[in-house]
């Protein structure tokens, strides 16, 4: 079996320099097809906590469910600023490969470099690679058919950079739980959902009084209710339309769930913008406002997509793969996009207490 990430969850690590990454590079400015993007050099010789093995991540290019990635950790709040993607806006959760980074015992204590820690070059090739490489690999010029450059990122690179990973695949459960990704509470709930969702759909014509006991039960436990119910306007309908003007630090209470299906059609789209169910936990929740989105990389073409209407970025409020299929505890946590008329402005908290759970903003920053 091909060997897994040798940091592991709350590990801490050192980013190790430019030279020494420069060295583990091909011309294109990656190692197993995963780019390292100019944005990270930031980070070179820095410390941090492993949030996430990334031993699996979800295909946004394909959408073809699960993918399995070998040597590789997402760092505690490490997102992408984009300067050298033409000012994308998703802010990524980076992935780091174990040849970029060295394992250190606590933040304040010296490194101790251990044999299996030696760099990796690229195999059969000379180290060429300079950084004025990387930065060039970040976009290819367009073509006659195509205006604007077409860009190259982690994102765009998943499917080149992972393998097929079936969601029947029971090795990668064991590793989510050994590597400190999932806790057992956590992976009992995901599957118990999955099974009831399954029979919800299985056809025997007991969807709506399953999803309704759901709701009921969920309710006297105070949890989330049922997450994949349909929007309220039918398809082919216009569906509302809301302004605030929402700006980087001011607060916000999500909508409650039924507020928000209100404005979705039956597709559980607003205005194009899909609402997901990994959304519906932190419907009636408050959060801060961390950016207004106008524009994100399209990962499958490359080029860069500017919204018709500005998106809203909550701090912390990212998707954490509860409900997702065939990806279910995917440790990616891609930010989710909010329409401001699912959001209502409000005051800031006394205690300025933030509802997030894990490895929220406070930790989050962006490459730069």
């Amino acid at each position: 079996m091909k060997a897994s990430s040798r940091h592991s969850a709350g590990d801490w690590v050192e980013v190790r320099s430019k030279e020494e990454i420069l060295k583990t590079l091909d011309a294109k400015g990656q190692l197993d097809s995963l780019p390292f993007m100019p944005e990270m050099f930031n980070h070179c010789g820095r410390r941090f906590r492993v949030f996430k093995r990334a031993h699996k991540t979800c295909d946004t290019v394909n959408k073809t469910g699960g993918r399995k990635m070998l040597n590789t950790v997402h760092l505690d709040g490490v997102r992408c600023d984009g300067k050298a993607h033409g000012g994308c806006q998703a802010g990524c959760l980076v992935f780091w490969k174990d040849d970029w980074l060295k394992s250190v015992p606590e933040p304040s204590s010296p490194v101790a470099i251990s044999p299996s820690q030696e760099l990796r070059e690229v195999d059969g090739q000379a180290s060429g690679c300079r950084e004025e490489d990387v930065w060039a690999a970040t976009n290819v010029r367009a073509t006659e058919n195509a205006a604007g450059p077409i860009y190259v990122c982690q994102a765009t690179q998943v499917p080149a950079a992972t393998e097929p990973l079936p969601w029947w695949n029971t090795r990668q459960y064991i590793e989510d739980f050994a590597s400190g990704n999932v806790a057992l509470e956590q992976m009992a709930r995901g599957f118990i959902y999955m099974g009831y969702r399954g029979l919800i759909n299985s056809g025997i014509g007991l969807g709506r009084p399953l999803r309704w006991f759901y709701d009921r039960f969920q309710r006297l436990r105070g949890g989330v209710p049922y997450p994949r119910k349909r929007g309220r306007i039918p398809a082919g309908k216009r569906t509302p339309s809301g302004e605030l003007n929402l700006q980087s630090g001011e607060w916000v209470r999500v909508k409650s769930y039924e507020e928000i299906l209100a404005t979705l059609d039956s597709n559980n789209r607003n205005r194009g913008l899909y609402f997901d169910a990994e959304m519906v936990p932190y419907c009636g929740r408050s959060f801060r406002v961390l950016t207004r989105v106008n524009k994100i990389l399209d990962e499958k073409t490359g080029k860069m997509t500017e919204f018709k209407k500005p998106c809203i970025i909550l701090e912390g409020v990212a998707c954490e793969s509860r409900y997702s299929e065939c990806r279910l505890f995917c440790p990616r946590r891609i930010y989710s996009y909010w329409r401001e008329i699912w959001l209502e402005r409000v005051s800031p908290p006394e205690n300025r207490l933030r509802s997030v759970k894990g490895s929220d903003i406070r930790r989050e920053q962006f490459t730069n």
